[in-house]
C-alpha cells in the first residue's frame, strides 16, 4: 500500500501460507474472482449495449465482440500475477510506477476519471431494472402518480417516467444486500446468476432457427469481412458506438483495475506469502498463478458466450425487426425481442431475468468500486486507517454512495444506452493507459522466477498494441465529428 497508512489490509502473514491444489479439481474449487468478474462484465455491456449494436449494425461487429472477449484477458492475468507476487492491489502497483505526480500517480487520477464515468452505467442499471419492473407491473407507478397528483411537479415527472419509483427501490435494495455481506457472498450470489443467465440466453440462441430467425452461415461470415457503413456520418457513428462496447465488453478497463483486488480477498497472494529467496516460494507462487490463469480463462469462457449469445440476438431478432432500444424504451425494445421469437410468456422470463443480469452488475460494481476508492482515500491521505474496522467503515459508506448516485444520474438523464455508451467510451480510452503499464510492470516489477511464457509475452505486446490503435482510431473519429 502507500505510505500514507500504517494499516496495511494485504499483509501476508506467513501462517497463511498454502500449498497450491495437486489437481485440477482442488484448483477449480479455488478459482472465484474471475467469476465475480464475469458477474459485473454480463450486465450493462451485454444486455444493453451488445444487443444495442447488434441491432444498429446487425452482425458487422461480430469480430470485434470476439476479439475484445479473448484479446484483454492478457492483460488481466499479468495484473493478477503482479498482485500475487507482491501481496499489493492495482492502485497500490501503480502509484509506484515513475511519472507526474499529484499526490498520487498521474496513473491513479486517471483511473478514478475512469471510474467516476463508468457509475453512468451504474445509472443505466438502476434505470434499466426499474423500465424492466415498471413494465411487468404499471400499476405502481401510476399509484404514485395519484398520490402525489398529476398535475404536481412529481406527479409529472412520473407520468413521463414511471419506472422511478422501481429505480429507487432498485438502489436501496442493493445498499441493503451491499451491506449485509463479504466477499463470499458476493462470490456466491455472482456464481449462481452468472452461470443461470449464460445457459438461459445461449439456449434462446440455440432456438432461433426454430422460431423463423436463422443465423447462416453467410450471416456470420458478414461478422468477419471486416466492412463498415459507406456513408462517412454512419461509419463514425458505427465505430463509437462499437468502440464502447469494445471498452465494456470481455474484461472492460474497470474489471482489469478491479481483478488483483479479488484476487487479494480469496487469499491468493496470502496463500503465497511474502517473496523470499527461498525456492519454496517460487513454487508456490507458480502454483497459485496457475490457479489464476484457470480462473481467469474460465470466466473468459463463460462472459464470451453470454457475450456473443445477447449481440447475435440483437443482430438476428431487432436488427430484422428494426427495432433500436433507446431511452424510456430500452427495456421494453430487449423484451419484444425476445416476445417475437418465443411468444409472450417470456415476457415474464425477461423482466426476471433481465433484472437479475442489471441487478447483479450494480452489486458487483459497487463492491468493487466501493474497495478501490477506499485505498484511493487513504493513498491520496484524505483519511488513515489504523484498523481493518476503519477501513471496512469507509467500504460501507461507499457501498451506500455508489448506488445512490448512479440513481441520481438516471433520474436526471433517463437513457441507459446513452449512459452505457458514455461509460464505455471512458473505459476504452482506459485501456491503452492499464495496458501499457501492465506491459511495464511485467518487465519491471515481475519476480523472474514467475515470468510468463514467451508467448504469453507476446500476446500481452499484441494486446496492448492494439488497445492503443484502437483507442486512438475512436478518439481521431469522435474528434473529427466533433470538429468537421
Amino acid at each position: 500500500m502507500s505510505d500514507a497508512t500504517n494499516f496495511d489490509p494485504y499483509a501476508l502473514p506467513s501462517d497463511a501460507i498454502q500449498d497450491p491444489p495437486a489437481s485440477l479439481w482442488q484448483a477449480f474449487r479455488k478459482i472465484g474472482p474471475g467469476i465475480i468478474l464475469a458477474g459485473s462484465i454480463v450486465g450493462s455491456g451485454e444486455l444493453i449495449a451488445t444487443t444495442t449494436l447488434g441491432a444498429q449494425w446487425g452482425y458487422m461487429f461480430l469480430w470485434l465482440i470476439l476479439f475484445s472477449c479473448v484479446i484483454k484477458v492478457f492483460v488481466q492475468i499479468e495484473l493478477g500475477r503482479v498482485a500475487i507476487s507482491c501481496g499489493k492491489p492495482t492502485l497500490g502497483f501503480l502509484d509506484e510506477l515513475p511519472g507526474v505526480r499529484a499526490g498520487v500517480n498521474w496513473q491513479v487520477w486517471w483511473w478514478l476519471f475512469m471510474l467516476l464515468a463508468t457509475v453512468a452505467q451504474m445509472g443505466a442499471m438502476v434505470g434499466s431494472v426499474g423500465q424492466a419492473l415498471n413494465l411487468a407491473f404499471p400499476e405502481f407507478g401510476a399509484y404514485f402518480v395519484r398520490l402525489f397528483g398529476a398535475d404536481s411537479t412529481i406527479g409529472k415527472i412520473l407520468t413521463e417516467h414511471p419506472e422511478h419509483p422501481f429505480a429507487v427501490l432498485t438502489a436501496v435494495a442493493a445498499v441493503v444486500l451491499l451491506l449485509s455481506g463479504g466477499y463470499l457472498m458476493i462470490e456466491r450470489l455472482t456464481t449462481v446468476l452468472v452461470v443461470g443467465v449464460t445457459a438461459i440466453t445461449a439456449t434462446c440462441v440455440l432456438c432461433l432457427p426454430f422460431k423463423g430467425y436463422p443465423i447462416t452461415l453467410s450471416d456470420l461470415a458478414t461478422g468477419f469481412d471486416f466492412h463498415f457503413p459507406t456513408d462517412p456520418a454512419d461509419r463514425v457513428k458505427a465505430i463509437g458506438m462499437a468502440f464502447a462496447v469494445f471498452g465494456m465488453t470481455g474484461v472492460g478497463a474497470a474489471e482489469l483495475y478491479s481483478y488483483p483486488y479479488w484476487c487479494l480477498e480469496k487469499g491468493y497472494a496470502r496463500f503465497v506469502g511474502p517473496r523470499t529467496g527461498d525456492p519454496a516460494w517460487a513454487v508456490r507462487a507458480n502454483g497459485w498463478i496457475r490457479v489464476m490463469h484457470l480462473d481467469a480463462w474460465v470466466s473468459m469462457v463463460v462472459f464470451t458466450l453470454a457475450t456473443v449469445s445477447f449481440y447475435l440476438l440483437g443482430a438476428c431478432v431487432l436488427n430484422k425487426e428494426h427495432l433500436i432500444p433507446a431511452g424510456t424504451n430500452t427495456m421494453k425494445s430487449l423484451a419484444e425481442m425476445y416476445m417475437l421469437v418465443f411468444g409472450n410468456w417470456t415476457f415474464w422470463l425477461f423482466v426476471v431475468g433481465g433484472s437479475a443480469v442489471l441487478f447483479k452488475t450494480l452489486y458487483v460494481a459497487s463492491a468493487s468500486h466501493s474497495r478501490l476508492v477506499s485505498d484511493f482515500f487513504s493513498m491520496a491521505k484524505f483519511v488513515k486507517y489504523d484498523n481493518a474496522h476503519q477501513r471496512l467503515r469507509m467500504i460501507k459508506i461507499l457501498c451506500v454512495f455508489f448506488p445512490l448516485f448512479a440513481l441520481t444520474l438516471y433520474l436526471y438523464e433517463p437513457d441507459p444506452v446513452g449512459m452505457v455508451k458514455f461509460g464505455g467510451f471512458a473505459q476504452g480510452i482506459t485501456l491503452p493507459v492499464i495496458g501499457c503499464a501492465t506491459v511495464y510492470l511485467r518487465y519491471r516489477r515481475t519476480d523472474r522466477r514467475i515470468a510468463p511464457s514467451t508467448l504469453t509475452d507476446v500476446f500481452l505486446w499484441i494486446a496492448a498494441v492494439l488497445l492503443v490503435l484502437f483507442a486512438g482510431k475512436a478518439i481521431w473519429d469522435e474528434a473529427a465529428k466533433r470538429l468537421f
